[in-house]
């Protein structure tokens, strides 16, 4: 009898729900986001408890200046797609605190950048077909008990230029805020 009892016992206590279990990044949240050179929209949908979908498009701004020559400056399209893993969602919600994909991650970012058209101070500049992955750590946090935001990741990895059949190492630093959409 005594083993019955702690048979029921321990299946009892292996079915209580745990917080570390039942922690997982929201189903679907959208993103408005803007950083340093670019403004983007995106849309996170969770695959599995601690991983996400995000997908994104926006528009990528650069510029170009010497000393004796005109600044150029340049705004292109861009759409991106990272599967994202929220590693340490547990224990920020263990701290109680607030997560909403508030995290620390790791991802490997697919940027492709269309040569569909390019908003320019000057005449016939263009933007090659290409690719990049870029292997990423990045961190995520809320603003206060708010739906603003602040990210910043950082990796290198590989451009790959489509029309030139070449590819090139390439950097990737994000500093972005953003507001959150229910």
């Amino acid at each position: 009898m005594t083993k019955i009892k702690y048979t029921l016992l321990t299946l009892l206590i292996s079915c209580m729900p745990v917080a570390s279990q039942n922690t997982r990044v929201e189903k679907d949240i959208y993103n408005l986001q803007t950083g340093f050179l670019g403004i983007w929209f995106n849309h996170e949908h969770r695959l599995l408890n601690q991983i996400s979908l995000r997908t994104e498009i926006g528009f990528d701004m650069g510029f170009r200046g010497c000393s004796d020559c005109t600044t150029t400056y340049a705004i292109a399209p861009v759409i991106n797609l990272e599967p994202r893993w929220y590693y340490n969602i547990n224990k920020r919600t263990a701290k109680n605190q607030q997560t909403n994909n508030s995290a620390n991650f790791i991802t490997l970012q697919i940027h492709c950048y269309p040569n569909w058209f390019v908003i320019s101070n000057h005449d016939n500049v263009f933007v090659s077909n290409q690719i990049a992955l870029i292997p990423k750590w990045g961190i995520r946090r809320n603003i206060g008990n708010t739906n603003f935001n602040y990210e910043a990741g950082i990796g290198i990895g590989r451009k790959f230029y489509l029309d030139e059949n070449f590819s090139d190492t390439t950097a990737d630093l994000h500093l972005r805020i953003g507001y959150t959409f229910k």
